[in-house]
């Protein structure tokens, strides 16, 4: 759970590098909280960090059965698109009977999937560019692998970005504050590792 990505050595390793990092912050902002925190919402949004946990879960999911199928497509959904809307529009919602343990134990094996592709994968593979949603291109017949995998990136950083503000909201906590308790990091005049609620001691 770094702070910061490591030094890398070459294309395929930057990647990687930076995929583990930016899985790490969602594994980090949820440290330390109840099921019933994961759940709430704090913020005039109706995020959770759960419920981001779950997207971002089914995110990498979907991207790397593309990247695991290039050159060719995934074999395509054949339901109805309201169906696999309202599916998508559900992913962002924990459920009640879903606990936070839950969640990020198939957060976490995501995550390996993802990690093993980006080790093995052609990175010049062509990944076709699905027909199926309004929000892809109808200029591009292909994307590789390799912007596929930056794309996956971008996509964990801009919604960690959303579990920061959310967590926050809930107790206060920051990341690296997170980062320090989940690391065992011992205090320091910069920086002291978040303690949970203090307020009996």
């Amino acid at each position: 759970m770094p702070a910061l990505a490591p030094p890398v050595t070459g294309e395929r390793d930057a990647l990687r590098q930076f995929l583990a990092y930016q899985q790490a912050a969602f594994v980090a902002v949820a440290h330390g909280l109840t099921d019933d925190q994961a759940r709430s919402t704090p913020t005039v949004s109706a995020l959770s960090i759960g419920g981001l946990l779950r997207h971002v879960t089914g995110m990498q999911r979907s991207w790397m059965q593309r990247v695991a199928a290039a050159p060719e497509a995934p074999a395509p959904d054949e339901r109805p698109f309201e169906q696999r809307a309202a599916e998508y529009q559900n992913e962002y919602v924990m459920t009640a009977d879903e606990t936070l343990a839950d969640l990020l134990g198939r957060y976490r094996a995501q995550n390996d999937a993802a990690l093993r592709l980006v080790d093995t994968a052609d990175l010049d593979a062509a990944v076709p560019v699905p027909r199926d949603a309004p929000w892809f291109p109808r200029d591009v017949d292909a994307w590789s692998v390799r912007w596929v995998f930056l794309h996956v990136i971008s996509e964990l950083a801009r919604h960690a970005g959303h579990a920061d503000i959310i967590r926050e909201s809930i107790d206060g906590a920051t990341m690296y504050e997170l980062i320090a308790a989940a690391e065992g990091m011992e205090p320091t005049p910069w920086l002291q590792p978040w303690r949970g609620d203090t307020t009996d001691a």
